[in-house]
């Protein structure tokens, strides 16, 4: 099974959806907003490049203890230059791979964030590319049914 699903991203349509730009308390309650006049577009705000964006499902758990579950969404950008610590969609031997990259005087890992998987080290016979920088995790927060 693949460790992620890539996708194209359409970003040919605006959808400016409500927005609550004074805030929601994630410590003690405030009062309701009654009226929301402002919107938002997910396009605007989370697409930086559009030619260069892909969007990418996650189908393995090596990074479930950072919080990236099976099911996610991962927005990638391809246009940018992955710096050390990055979360960064690879390509290594034909699959593809979401880990987070360390970069050495003359090597290169690729960490997973689960005690169950072993660091990636790229060695000369691998074939061996970052595919692109993730700039956003999309995920959902509702609980499944019958969850206690």
């Amino acid at each position: 099974m693949p460790e992620l699903e890539i996708f194209i991203a359409d970003l040919s349509t605006e959808l400016p959806l409500p927005y609550a730009d004074g805030g929601i308390q994630a410590g003690f309650p405030s009062p309701a907003q009654d009226y929301i006049t402002e919107t938002i577009d997910l396009n605007l705000e989370l697409v930086k490049h559009p030619a260069a964006t892909f969007y990418g499902k996650v189908c393995g758990d090596s990074m479930i203890d950072e919080g990236i579950e099976p099911g996610d969404i991962l927005i990638i950008d391809r246009s940018l230059e992955p710096a050390n610590g990055d979360l960064a969609v690879c390509c290594v031997d034909g699959d593809f791979t979401v880990k987070r990259i360390k970069f050495e005087k003359d090597r290169v890992w690729l960490q997973p964030s689960n005690e169950l998987f072993d660091p990636i080290l790229i060695t000369p016979e691998c074939r061996f590319s970052v595919w692109g920088v993730v700039t956003h995790t999309i995920k959902s927060n509702r609980r499944r049914r019958g969850f206690r």
